[in-house]
């Protein structure tokens, strides 16, 4: 089952499964959303709960247990209830469960909301703590936009303009944990110009970005603004030679090389305590879209 959402501008259908974004088109039907194709991946825009990437032998420690915890969590496999459906908003949520707790050991509601306005899609996920201890959690978005956008402008063409300078190194995944060694970034001042060869060696993991907002296109077409003011770090990726870029806003993020600890101490996590909610959000806004 899935729920459109729309305005005038902009039209959004949101899977239950996994509650997730699975098309966004604009106000003329174009899609800008990955269409998950197997042979390259079959993510549209899947949401990384409780942790983001994976961890050491996928496998988190809390109070001295160990549990099995596969990359980016179990959410984005998880069947969500829809708690509420408007023309322009919905709502989804997930509860632990049995099988849950087999895995990440604490009661917990996540409620994903989606609303439009305008040329706006907003995303706002809310974590609740249901238990009586502090709660350890990541959490992640990971939009797959088409490479190139449907505005006519060759893929060659396409960038990631960023709100600020972006000078510091960017990290690398190593087997899948963030590498103890520092790259230089591919950042020009501002600008990413995207090219396949920027991926071969995995992902761009910005952990401590300057800018809280990046626009995506090409100077000649339309663009893509993400707007993520309360998310901490940034993954841009692709698989070199697939139609998509992935801008992934961050609460959190791999293991890095070498930790061997709790849960709660791990880089990028947050406690959420008893009966308190941390809200994660994320703006995606369509603009100047051409012909």
């Amino acid at each position: 089952m899935s729920v459109t959402v729309s305005s005038p501008e902009l039209r959004a259908q949101i899977s239950e499964n996994g509650a997730e974004l699975v098309r966004l088109q604009d106000e003329q039907g174009r899609d800008l959303l990955w269409d998950g194709n197997p042979a390259y991946w079959t993510g549209r825009s899947p949401l990384l709960f409780p942790i983001v990437g994976r961890v050491r032998n996928d496998r988190i420690r809390v109070g001295g247990s160990e549990y099995e915890l596969p990359k980016h969590g179990f959410a984005r496999n998880s069947r969500f209830e829809l708690e509420e459906a408007a023309a322009s908003r919905c709502r989804f949520s997930l509860r632990s469960n049995e099988d849950t707790l087999k895995r990440y050991p604490f009661p917990f509601r996540l409620d994903v909301t989606y609303g439009i306005e305008k040329n706006t899609l907003t995303i706002t996920a809310s974590v609740t703590n249901a238990g009586s201890s502090p709660m350890p959690a990541s959490f992640g978005f990971h939009p797959a936009f088409r490479w190139p956008l449907p505005f006519g402008a060759p893929r060659e063409a396409h960038v990631i303009r960023f709100e600020r300078e972006e000078t510091a190194p960017i990290r690398r995944p190593v087997d899948g944990l963030i590498g103890r060694d520092a790259e230089t970034s591919p950042v020009d001042g501002r600008t990413l110009s995207l090219r396949d060869s920027l991926f071969e060696a995995d992902a761009l993991v910005f952990d401590c970005p300057e800018s809280r907002s990046v626009r995506y296109g090409a100077p000649s077409g339309g663009s893509i603004r993400v707007d993520f003011p309360d998310m901490p770090h940034l993954g841009i990726w692709t698989k070199p030679g697939a139609g998509f870029i992935c801008i992934e806003p961050w609460q959190g993020h791999a293991d890095p090389e070498g930790f061997d600890d709790e849960l709660s101490t791990k880089p990028g996590i947050v406690l959420v305590q008893p009966g308190a909610s941390r809200n994660f959000t994320i703006g995606i806004t369509v603009e100047n879209t051409g012909p």
